[in-house]
């Protein structure tokens, strides 16, 4: 790792440990998936139609996205560590929720407050960009992305064993065991990286409109949200295509099931590798290539009548190698193109990524409710990726245009 980092595990006067930046990016994403597995016998539990827990996941990334844009500024005004701190709190407070609610409608609710432990994963990142410069924060952040990746790939796995053998709630009491661990390790360990900017809230938020006029900074959001949209689709559709057509039990949809985040792993590998060396534009290039041409060898797979657990699942992995180039990547560029608002620039290119994945999740259950193919959702997620290749061209001929 190229990048000159240093600091001192559960020591707040050197800047977070990686270890914790790691934590933090990874339980955001535990939440959003360990327990998609358990979906259908959620559903009977409640004794609810399937679509109805399905949105769990398009309400929890709206919420998630309305969220980061208010997050971001808030942590530019007041510091990265007590808005961390508030978040997790509140994050378990939700889990519990989660846990003993009596029916669906109260789950829901529960599971909309679940979403406040996105500040972990966009403070995770802006706290990169207030120590390091641009392309030693793509390497980082590639970095830390990389060991994030370990979490949702092993994270369906472990939920789809734990629905099996002790119910839907274990995936939340385990939630609940790392949010609460995780609390403890930032209070050691998390020192301020942000300076107060002396601004009243009013005054930080206002600073939006600096952010909507650059180009650059839509570019890099909007190739970063469709490639990723490409995923979210599939974190949508994938319980229902694993469960009604290809009848897999939970424990054997949670294997497949992290498919994509194994090579979610080796593109943030690869970021951490080569993004200083290769430029960040160029990774988000190759990386929204990648992300197409897997969506069309899966349509074109199941187009020819060869489609199986094993080839919609596994091609799923050169998206997610796709996404981990791209992603970190795009997000070191919209928190570059005005420093001063790292944060705020965190914040809203996450809300229009996450928001964007709220529409196309709920889009994949709509789409898919009574289907015995998976063709629809491909078409879906070929439409992301081809978005997102778009992006990151017209970001690389902006970017051309200035001489940058």
């Amino acid at each position: 790792m190229s990048t000159k980092y240093t600091s001192r595990f559960l020591d707040r006067s050197t800047p977070p440990h990686v270890l914790t930046l790691i934590l933090l990016a990874g339980l955001s994403a535990l939440a959003m998936n360990v327990f998609l597995p358990s979906l259908p016998n959620m559903a009977a539990y409640f004794e609810t139609e399937y679509w109805v827990l399905q949105m769990s996941v398009a309400v929890y990334f709206t919420v998630n996205a309305v969220l980061q844009i208010i997050v971001g500024p808030i942590s530019d005004n007041l510091g990265r560590r007590p808005v961390i701190l508030w978040g997790l709190g509140l994050f378990v407070v939700a889990t519990i929720g989660c846990i003993y609610s009596p029916n669906a409608t109260v789950f829901l609710a529960f599971r909309m407050c679940q979403a406040v432990i996105v500040t972990a994963m966009v403070l995770s990142r802006a706290i990169v960009r207030d120590v390091v410069p641009a392309n030693e924060a793509a390497s980082l952040i590639g970095y830390v992305a990389m060991g994030m990746a370990i979490v949702p790939m092993i994270g369906p796995m472990l939920g789809g064993v734990l629905e099996q053998h002790f119910g839907w709630q274990a995936s939340f009491v385990l939630m609940l065991v790392c949010g609460i661990g995780l609390f403890w390790i930032c209070y050691l360990d998390l020192g301020e990286t942000k300076r107060a900017t002396g601004e009243t809230l009013k005054e930080q938020f206002g600073h939006y409109p600096e952010l909507f006029s650059s180009p650059r900074f839509w570019g890099y959001s909007l190739a970063s949200g469709l490639s990723s949209g490409a995923f979210f689709a599939y974190l949508g559709g994938a319980p229902y295509v694993g469960t009604e057509i290809f009848k897999l039990s939970p424990s054997t949809l949670g294997l497949y099931f992290g498919a994509p985040a194994l090579g979610y792993f080796f593109g943030n590998f690869f970021s951490g590798r080569y993004s200083t060396s290769v430029g960040i534009n160029n990774m988000v290039l190759i990386g929204s290539i990648l992300c197409t041409i897997g969506t069309l060898v899966s349509l074109l797979v199941f187009g020819l009548g060869l489609g199986s657990p094993l080839t919609f699942f596994g091609i799923m992995t050169i998206v997610g190698t796709g996404n981990g180039m791209t992603i970190p990547n795009a997000t070191s560029g919209m928190l570059s193109v005005r420093p001063h608002l790292a944060g705020t620039a965190s914040g809203l290119g996450g809300a229009i990524m996450i928001g964007l994945g709220a529409v196309f999740s709920g889009l994949a259950g709509i789409i898919l409710t009574g289907s015995d193919s998976a063709i629809p959702l491909l078409w879906l997620m070929v439409f992301c990726a081809f978005g997102g290749l778009v992006a990151s061209l017209l970001v690389i001929r902006r970017a051309r245009m200035l001489g940058v």
